[in-house]
């Protein structure tokens, strides 16, 4: 048995028994990257109870150092099915991407094409092999500090496919420290923007990009972040939302006590996961994804 098959089944056993979701996951091979990709999926209580059911889906982008079972490991599930249980958020699946140090992005280098296998290849794929309304007034995104960066990414360039997106502490500097070329910026940001660091494409992708450019004015946005964050990405989450405070694009945003750390989401998650199911009941015009 593998480590990862191992620890996945120490932590069900370490959920409550009154617990009546589901866990699945999986891996899937792609065009668009070098290695086969890891999923984990959480379905909820009426998921196998009610087959004929279709549900909306939140794609949950974890952070740097995490992967697939990060919603298991850090204890979320525990919050997310008892405000499932509790009425407090409607019934949605969950399903959380492999994503290693990628930030969610095409590489400079063009050997890994993440934002490609994610939007053209993945998403098609979960919604065909789940339960999944797959329209977009069911989809929504919601990440974690790199997840965070991902999440916001994704919705602002393809506002037609999501419905909503939600943000935790995410990894937002509207401009690069001087000298971050040779300081100890690009081992954080790992290889996606280039080794050495391409400057001129880390500020073509960031989200201030598309939230300067594209209509947003469907699209529901949550953003949060700990006024000690302990990498400066508060300064980076009021930029985000000053910008599109002078766009006159409706949005949630908050600045809590806290730092960069797991304890700051499990504080708010719960917030973010009401914010995306109300969402999910508002309606909204359906699209296709991207030719």
């Amino acid at each position: 048995m593998s480590k990862f098959l191992a620890s996945i089944l120490f932590f069900l056993c370490a959920i409550p028994a009154v617990a009546a979701g589901r866990l699945e996951c999986g891996s899937v091979k792609s065009k668009y990257l070098p290695a086969p990709v890891g999923y984990c999926a959480l379905l909820p209580p009426s998921y196998d109870a009610q087959p004929a059911r279709k549900f909306p889906v939140l794609y949950f982008l974890h952070g740097l150092g995490g992967d697939q079972s990060f919603l298991v490991t850090s204890g979320a599930w525990n919050i997310i099915e008892d405000a499932q249980e509790r009425k407090r958020i409607a019934e949605f699946v969950l399903i959380t991407p492999q994503a290693n140090s990628s930030f969610y992005v095409n590489s400079r280098d063009g050997r890994v094409r993440y934002e490609d296998f994610f939007i053209r290849d993945f998403i098609p794929r979960m919604e065909k092999q789940f339960h999944l309304l797959g329209t977009r007034n069911a989809r929504a995104v919601d990440g974690v500090s790199m997840g965070g960066y991902g999440a916001l990414r994704f919705a602002f360039k393809y506002p037609q496919m999501f419905v909503a997106v939600a943000a935790h502490m995410p990894t937002l500097l509207e401009q690069l420290p001087r000298g971050s070329s040779d300081a100890g910026l690009p081992p954080f940001l790992g290889a996606a923007f280039g080794r050495p660091l391409d400057e001129a494409y880390w500020k073509a992708n960031t989200p201030f990009v598309f939230a300067r450019t594209q209509a947003l004015g469907g699209l529901k946005i949550y953003v949060d972040c700990g006024d000690r964050d302990d990498f400066g990405f508060d300064a980076g989450t009021a930029a985000l939302d000053k910008l599109l405070t002078a766009r006159h694009i409706s949005h949630e945003f908050h600045i809590y006590l806290g730092r960069h750390d797991w304890e700051f989401v499990a504080q708010h998650l719960e917030q973010s996961l009401k914010f995306v199911s109300d969402a999910f009941g508002a309606r909204q015009p359906t699209s296709r994804y991207p030719e």
